[in-house]
């Protein structure tokens, strides 16, 4: 079985080796690089092209969010998971707008953060457990106010259909059960709205649905 290839980027050595002996040992991946600095993680992501990079956001040179949103933006692919001590909402969506596929806290389980990287690995959103009620309820409230300006004419019937079940939190596999389609045209659909929305990954495109009111978390809606 193909092992999934880890960057790690913190200016903290012990935690970086740490981090190596869950994700080697424990998680059985292969750390393919460190950085100790926001730069030497943009370049590092850009020269070994790992699977997931495990990133903190306060770095020397260039913070974890900037870094982030410079690693999207010379791949769309590459998926990023921010793994810090900030639990502040800010720094969550700052995150997530920067290209961030999770957000989990330092001091989250190993399994967690094994459990974590697979998941994003496999295209998932991550948010971590102890502040994903929270997020939730801002991305609640902030779906309210645009309702009025929403435009969801872009997308069509199917991928609406699609679009609100990533909203919930469902992966391609449970979305494609739930739509009765192959997991492959769910895939396909993803693209799509990707590229019509402008976005990069899952947990954008739900903040995307969310802040426009096309979507509705709210069980008693």
């Amino acid at each position: 079985m193909t092992k999934i290839r880890v960057l790690l980027a913190d200016d903290h050595n012990l935690f970086r080796a740490g981090l190596r002996q869950i994700c080697e040992i424990k998680g059985g991946f292969n750390v393919v690089g460190e950085a100790a600095d926001g730069e030497e993680a943009v370049r590092l992501a850009g020269e070994l092209q790992p699977d997931v990079i495990l990133l903190d956001i306060n770095m020397p040179s260039l913070n974890g969010i900037d870094a982030t949103a410079q690693i999207v933006a010379e791949n769309p692919a590459a998926r990023v998971i921010v793994l810090t001590m900030y639990r502040q909402d800010q720094y969550i969506f700052d995150a997530i707008k920067a290209g961030a596929s999770g957000y989990l806290l330092k001091n989250a389980d190993a399994q967690d953060l094994i459990d974590g990287v697979r998941q994003v690995y496999r295209g998932e959103a991550l948010i971590d457990p102890h502040i994903a009620a929270r997020v939730m309820a801002e991305l609640r409230r902030l779906s309210q106010p645009d309702r009025a300006t929403s435009d969801p004419d872009r997308l069509n019937a199917a991928e609406m259909d699609v679009l609100r079940l990533v909203a919930e939190g469902l992966d391609n596999k449970s979305i494609a059960e739930q739509l009765s389609l192959s997991p492959q045209t769910v895939a396909n659909r993803m693209r799509l709205i990707y590229q019509k929305l402008h976005v990069s990954n899952r947990t954008q495109a739900a903040l995307y649905a969310l802040r426009r009111g096309w979507v509705n978390l709210d069980p008693d809606a």
